[in-house]
């Protein structure tokens, strides 16, 4: 059984601190993508618990995308229109220092549930 650490579970979670801290209040417009990443990251840690590992990481990915998608769109107003955490990221480097520093100390494990993500939409599990 993986552990939560290997799927990214507790990186995910300073992500999530950090970016709804940054966001909260900033935008109300875009609140729907926080609320949305915040049920996608509960059901994750749900079906983590279900050993429903691809899905589990289908919807971290899910989360962490549509957290970064809000922050973006609270800071500049929009977002772009991609699934790439790294991407995403990269966008932010500019308006959060913490946020880019976070990336790049965790690079590898956002990578590896991009590569999650894909494999969980694509391919038996």
């Amino acid at each position: 059984m993986p552990t939560m650490t290997l799927l990214g579970f507790n990186k995910v979670s300073l992500i999530w601190v950090s970016l709804d801290i940054l966001s909260r209040g900033l935008l109300m417009e875009y609140d729907f993508l926080r609320r949305t990443a915040l049920s996608f990251y509960k059901n994750a840690k749900y079906l983590y618990t279900q050993e429903e590992y691809n899905l589990a990481a289908f919807n971290i990915e899910q989360a962490m995308q549509l957290l970064l998608k809000y922050f973006l769109a609270t800071k500049i107003g929009e977002f772009p229109k991609t699934h790439s955490l790294r991407r995403l990221s990269r966008e932010s480097k500019n308006l959060c220092n913490d946020l880019w520093e976070f990336y790049q100390v965790n690079a590898s494990i956002i990578g590896n549930i991009e590569s999650a993500y894909i494999a969980s939409r694509y391919y038996p599990v």
